[in-house]
């Protein structure tokens, strides 16, 4: 069988050096005690004891941080829009987003506790910020990535609530911007056996 020569250079393979990076940084609180500036990527893992998550957490306990529950990106201002300016300072858009979803699990009262979540995160250059994401999906499964969306969706603002409550806020309920949406026609117990499907599967 032929096989291709490894090539450092490549697209994918710089792809998972970054993800690499990411997965071999220090453990910190979510959000990171203290602000900083740049754009990159980052996993948020969970140690706690909300009973459908058992198996992410037993993975993450001890310092063991194995498991990342949600995966994602943090672009500097015109990134989506494909703007972005070389010159411009990007400003603290990572720790921002980290601080986002910190607030995100503090208004779930009831199911999750903000002193269960850690995070990784690696200041990344622009270029490689989507792709190092991606594949860190793909090697990781987070199941706020790819079972449980909407973790880090933002409040789609007033005249925009046409879309439906997103999975997450169904099993997390407290945010009150999700309470504006159209209601998901699956419930909590359904969204629930989902998760066990997934990590028993």
């Amino acid at each position: 069988m032929d096989e291709a020569p490894f090539n450092p250079l490549d697209k994918k393979n710089l792809g998972v050096s970054v993800a690499d990076a990411v997965l071999a940084r220090t453990i910190s609180p979510l959000p990171p005690k203290e602000s900083f500036d740049g754009a990159g990527i980052y996993a948020i893992y969970y140690t706690g004891s909300f009973p459908a998550y058992k198996k992410i957490a037993d993975q993450n306990r001890g310092g063991r941080f194995k498991a990342p529950i949600y995966v994602g990106k943090a672009i500097p201002p015109g990134g989506r829009k494909g703007a972005l300016d070389p010159d411009a300072r990007t400003g603290p858009v990572l720790y921002r987003r980290l601080c986002e979803h910190a607030d995100s699990i503090m208004q779930a009262k009831g199911t999750l506790k903000l002193e269960d979540f850690y995070c990784r995160y690696l200041l990344v250059d622009d270029i490689w910020i989507p792709l190092g994401e991606s594949l860190l999906i793909q090697m990781s499964s987070p199941l706020w990535n790819q079972v449980i969306d909407g973790f880090g969706n933002h409040d789609p603002g007033k005249g925009r609530y046409q879309g439906l409550c997103p999975a997450w806020d169904i099993v997390h309920p407290g945010r009150h911007w999700a309470t504006k949406c159209q209601e998901n026609p699956k419930g909590q117990g359904e969204w629930l056996a989902d998760i066990k499907r997934a990590l028993n599967g």
